[in-house]
């Protein structure tokens, strides 16, 4: 565990940085990023390099004793490049190139800019790869940011057209694939086959998924580019890139498959405010960030990553970028910070170490304020590095892994079908996958979050949000697993190419699902339907169901657990399989997931409201995003590490679990 920080030397005076430094490892910082966003400051002019400044602050932070992260700039090339090469702009659903003039304005697909990327990771990397200060790299910064991972340039046309033919070999196959006999859409060669935008109604939804692969590719390809320039000259050094919070729209295992670690910006309160919260729930956690979406976060880039995952960029204080931009109540950047290590992050690094007084970002606050001082996110992060020290000097082991017991398969392709075939405008999956983990947090469960294409031999439940597209090896994964396993709606309902499957939804799962969804409904926000359990529990359902034809399934020690009103099956269950038909109530939700973990033979109780457990190593924590103090009873004070069976508001608290 350790703590970092981002820090930006070309923005402040020279004379600043030795006293930067100092303070940093004076408040505990051992870890600083640097460089990101520095391009023009590196090469100001066509192959004129100015390293003298970077040169100068990385003797500066090394010489005091932090270890330097340096990243690749092109998250932001320069005018001068734009201006050579302006078919490196990525180019909008409208046709429009969008312009210079902030940051992430490139093309994955551009030839000239993939060339200009080559040259300056190669210069960077050549220069720092051996620099004894220099432990750890970035790759670019955020991926995707502000949409920009779809681009519908000639260029990627261009690129797309050969990612089909190695995807189908023959324009045939494609046709076949597609169904592009639909509304005589058929091609005759791959170049006709032009971007999925712009079209008079909706397009081919079969072609617009094959783009969003496409698209998702081109991120793993560019990134795959930067780490082997960096590998080779800088060797032995981990390598990570910085993902987002809740970002969908690339296959992020693929690249995650490049890198060493697996980092991810975490916004708790600009979340809250940005996603599909109701307003009551943002509300709620105005202040706090909903208590499981940090952790959400944590267990996705936990799941996917080498080494142990980071956080790159905690949020310190009020950020800018969403509609409303609240502070955080006293503790919680504690509190957030603890969770990353209860989670298993190696490092939690704060962004940034000094708030900008220009620019676009000069709202958002960093551990000191634009005069120098330092400010509430500062000493909280000062306090976060004394109580690491008492772990240590407990001699607890508090860095192990420990292997959940509950696995929850999350997929990226899901989310792009359900987008492209809705059948419902509020038919989202990441919502969906997120109430399902909410759910099981709420029980005070750890979860491991996975691919579809992920081991689950281990676990003694797997929960699997809505997955339209199985992998074929799927069903024999989950049989052999032993596992009980939870499956959402819509699970089977397409295959690879986007259609029905001939047997219809579960598809290849018919094997462990001996069932039949013949018709489906998507209800509008403002309905649901009443559901009762076999055990009287009483809910509803809302969003979607799923009409089930169980055949002979009952005859086959099938049951029915659940029922709508109108008598259709909302729950089925056949030896360690669970089907649900539907998304119920947060209540009746979280009822289900306690029966199917004692099922599985796993203790599940609701927590108190806003309280959290999460078991990492030798250490029990718990976390209290609520309004009232939380007692832990039955724990002798003797085994606290961090604070007291009394858990304020706001407060962590860390025992030895044995």
């Amino acid at each position: 565990m350790r703590l970092g920080v981002c820090y930006y030397p070309e923005h402040w005076p020279e004379s600043l940085w030795e006293d930067d430094a100092r303070r940093m490892k004076a408040l505990g910082i051992e870890q600083v990023r640097i460089a990101e966003f520095a391009w023009s400051r590196m090469e100001p002019s066509p192959g004129e390099y100015d390293w003298g400044w970077l040169d100068r602050a990385v003797d500066v932070l090394g010489n005091a004793g932090l270890q330097v992260v340096m990243c690749t700039p092109t998250a932001t090339p320069p005018k001068w490049l734009i201006d050579r090469h302006p078919d490196i702009l990525p180019v909008g659903a409208d046709g429009r190139p969008r312009a210079f003039g902030s940051r992430r304005h490139y093309d994955f697909s551009s030839p000239a800019y993939f060339e200009a990327s080559q040259r300056i990771c190669t210069a960077v990397a050549g220069r720092y790869g051996k620099h004894p200060a220099v432990a750890y790299w970035q790759t670019d910064n955020e991926f995707g940011c502000h949409q920009t991972v779809v681009s519908y340039s000639t260029a990627a046309v261009e690129r797309f057209r050969e990612w089909l033919k190695a995807r189908y070999g023959t324009v045939d196959a494609l046709n076949r694939a597609w169904g592009t006999v639909f509304w005589s859409m058929e091609y005759r060669s791959f170049d006709e086959v032009d971007a999925p935008v712009a079209t008079v109604t909706e397009a081919h939804p079969s072609h617009r998924l094959d783009y969003r692969r496409f698209a998702s590719d081109e991120v793993a390809r560019y990134n795959r580019m930067q780490v082997e320039i960096i590998r080779a000259h800088s060797p032995g050094r981990p390598i990570a890139h910085n993902f987002m919070q809740l970002f969908t729209e690339f296959d992020h295992y693929k690249v995650a498959a490049d890198l060493d670690v697996a980092a991810w910006d975490s916004y708790p309160l600009g979340a809250l405010e940005e996603q599909w919260f109701a307003p009551e729930v943002k509300a709620k956690w105005l202040r706090t960030g909903h208590p499981d979406f940090a952790s959400f976060n944590h267990d996705v880039y936990r799941g996917m990553s080498k080494d142990p995952f980071w956080v790159m960029e905690q949020q310190p204080g009020p950020v800018n970028w969403a509609s409303w931009n609240p502070a955080p109540l006293p503790g919680m950047v504690r509190l957030w910070s603890w969770e990353a290590f209860a989670h298993g992050a190696g490092c939690v690094s704060y962004f940034r170490w000094r708030q900008a007084p220009f620019a676009q970002e000069q709202m958002h606050a960093g551990l000191n304020t634009p005069d120098n001082r330092l400010d509430i996110g500062g000493e909280e992060a000062s306090k976060v590095a004394d109580e690491m020290r008492g772990v240590l000097a407990a001699d607890v082991d508090a860095d192990a892994n420990v292997r959940a017991q509950v696995a929850l398969v999350y997929d990226y392709e899901a989310k792009w079908l359900f987008e492209i075939h809705p059948q419902g405008a509020d038919f989202h999956y990441p919502r969906f996958a997120f109430e399902y983990y909410s759910a099981l947090r709420s029980l005070g469960l750890d979860v491991d979050i996975v691919s579809a294409h992920a081991p689950l031999d281990g676990y003694r439940l797997i929960v699997v949000p809505p997955l339209p597209v199985v992998p074929g090896d799927f069903a024999e994964r989950l049989a052999r697993s032993g596992a009980q396993v939870v499956i959402g709606p819509r699970t089977g309902s397409k295959t690879r190419d986007l259609q029905i499957p001939a047997n219809l939804p579960p598809g290849p799962l018919a094997s462990l699902l001996p069932l039949r969804v013949w018709r489906v409904d998507s209800l509008r926000p403002n309905v649901t339907v009443p559901v009762r359990t076999a055990d009287t529990a009483r809910g509803d359902a809302r969003q979607w169901r799923d009409l089930i034809d169980l055949g002979d399934a009952r005859a086959s020690s099938f049951e029915v657990r659940a029922q709508f009103a109108d008598g259709h099956p909302a729950y089925v269950k056949g030896g360690a399989l669970h089907y649900f038909a539907s998304f119920f109530d947060d209540a009746l939700t979280q009822r289900l997931f306690a029966q199917a973990a004692r099922d599985a033979g796993i203790e599940a109780e609701p927590l108190a409201e806003g309280v959290r457990v999460s078991r990492r190593g030798a250490l029990t924590y718990v976390f209290n995003y609520g309004e009232r103090v939380h007692t832990l009873a039955g724990i002798a004070a003797e085994r606290f590490v961090i604070g007291s069976r009394d858990i304020e508001p706001q407060g962590v608290a860390a025992y030895r679990s044995s």
